[in-house]
């Protein structure tokens, strides 16, 4: 998985008004928990871009101090009104515990129910997953090709290697839907409609699809 540095420099005072001091400099916030000890931080802004401002997902390296910390971004706040980065949360690494982070899903191959007309609909660009450092994967790879019109993957479809999923195995990841032009030419229908019985006595009792990781 990619890693991107942040440097940053250890922050003394961590009251209220030091806080408003850093953002009015276009300073962020920051503290890494999971150590020996929280290290409290203040960053730039800008090296904010290519951790925040991406789909794909990322480590970060921060160096502070002439430290420097493996970690992953726990949390991050923004203003309501100007989308300036308000603080961010970091968690460090170790190689021997698992950690919960968002990795981005990407869709592999043309949908049977598309090529009939069918509309593909993604529940999840990112899905949550658990696992040590060096397992962590760059990127959760679907291939919807076999997917008619009503048919849907699940969460509890997709194989996965040394991680696992924070998330309920009936999670709808993607589906096909029957599209207008698809329903004028009665392209699938009888798929769909089995598929969406089915579905139906296996989603009315399903979680959220989004879980809270515990760490």
């Amino acid at each position: 998985m990619k890693s991107i540095t942040i440097q940053g420099t250890k922050r003394e005072s961590v009251g209220k008004k030091s806080t408003k001091a850093l953002r009015d400099a276009e300073l962020v916030p920051c503290v890494v928990y999971g150590g020996a000890e929280t290290l409290n931080f203040s960053a730039e802004e800008r090296s904010f871009k290519g951790l925040v401002y991406t789909p794909e997902a990322h480590t970060v390296s921060i160096e502070v101090d002439g430290q420097t910390i493996a970690a992953i971004l726990q949390d991050i706040q923004f203003h309501p009104l100007t989308d300036k980065i308000l603080h961010a949360d970091f968690y460090q690494m170790s190689d021997d515990k698992p950690v919960v982070m968002e990795v981005p899903v990407a869709l592999t191959g043309r949908s049977k129910g598309v090529v009939a007309g069918g509309s593909l609909r993604q529940s999840f660009r990112k899905l949550k997953v658990k696992a040590l450092p060096g397992n962590l994967p760059d990127e959760i790879v679907v291939d919807v090709t076999s997917l008619k019109i009503g048919g849907k993957l699940y969460v509890g479809d997709i194989k996965t290697e040394n991680f696992s999923f924070m998330h309920p195995d009936n999670a709808v990841v993607v589906a096909v839907k029957m599209s207008r032009t698809a329903m004028k030419g009665g392209a699938g229908a009888d798929d769909e409609d089995e598929e969406e019985t089915t579905d139906a006595a296996v989603e009315g009792d399903a979680p959220a699809a989004e879980a809270t990781s515990a760490e």
